[in-house]
């Protein structure tokens, strides 16, 4: 997405407020995650996830897309180790008979740095474990854009997992589709800071792929509206994102939540639903 941004937050002299993560990561759960439900379903659909798929979700949020894949009958593996809230969450979610303490053999949640899967029996180095079968497909669902350098970073994080895959396997990135397609791009100009959306010609996609040495093999665009039952369950899905956090941190969190809400307000309907249409691009890349 590329929006403008229109305003600095005053730093307070204090501490910076703290953010509730598990909060955010139960607002994520409960109302933002479902939003995205279209696009994992299209790439599902394209790419045949079924039984004999094993992916790799990077990223993998509160499990949903898992669940998901796991649906369809696939082996599925999730990392996210930027926020080991929703991490907690998606292991509840996926490995519901052991209370998420122990995995089963057709689905994971990987704890810690990219380390701890690099080194989790993944590789022909496990000494007392065969080498895992390569993964038939890995998913980078985050949409790439929202945060100064996230490209970059997942350039990184692909090329550092790619190996754990068979030769020709597609990789997903995700972004979202033209700001004028894209009705979550004015409620966006309310985050402001290094890391808040910046404006951009394009989401890149196809450069982080080639940085990460992976080869552009097709792409997809999917409607992805944003609905909310109010303004309160959409300003606390918009917040989960974390794509406030900074403005958050470097001002008042009342005024913030305040701001959003107010453009918010220009898409609740009659019937005090929020209601705002956006398209999201996907992009398949193959591995060397």
């Amino acid at each position: 997405m590329t929006p403008t941004l229109v305003r600095q937050h005053v730093a307070h002299a204090g501490p910076a407020p703290r953010v509730d993560q598990r909060a955010r990561a139960r607002d994520w759960s409960e109302i933002q995650e479902r939003m995205l439900v279209p696009l994992y379903e299209a790439v599902y659909e394209r790419l045949e996830v079924s039984a004999g798929t094993r992916l790799l979700a990077l990223g993998c949020g509160s499990g949903l897309a898992l669940l998901m894949a796991h649906a369809r009958g696939a082996a599925v593996t999730g990392v996210g180790p930027s926020c080991p809230e929703r991490l907690a969450l998606a292991r509840r979610r996926l490995l519901p008979q052991t209370g998420g303490t122990r995995a089963r053999a057709d689905a994971r949640i990987v704890d810690g740095p990219l380390s701890a899967l690099l080194d989790d029996g993944e590789g022909a180095d496990a000494a007392d474990a065969a080498p895992r079968p390569p993964y038939t497909l890995i998913t980078a669902f985050d949409p790439v854009g929202c945060l100064t350098g996230d490209g970059e970073r997942l350039s990184e994080l692909l090329s550092a997992v790619a190996p754990l895959a068979g030769r020709g396997t597609p990789v997903v990135l995700a972004g979202w589709g033209p700001p004028e397609r894209c009705a979550t791009s004015s409620v966006l100009r309310v985050a402001t800071g290094p890391d808040a959306p910046h404006p951009a010609a394009r989401d890149g996609l196809e450069d982080v792929a080639r940085r990460a040495g992976l080869r552009p093999d097709g792409s997809g665009r999917v409607a992805c509206p944003f609905g909310y039952a109010g303004l309160d369950s959409a300003v606390r899905g918009m917040l989960s994102t974390g794509l406030f956090d900074t403005a958050i941190e470097a001002g008042d969190p009342d005024q913030v939540a305040k701001e959003l809400a107010e453009a918010l307000h220009a898409h609740q309907r009659s019937d005090g639903t929020v209601w705002m249409p956006n398209v999201f691009r996907y992009l398949i890349a193959l591995t060397p």
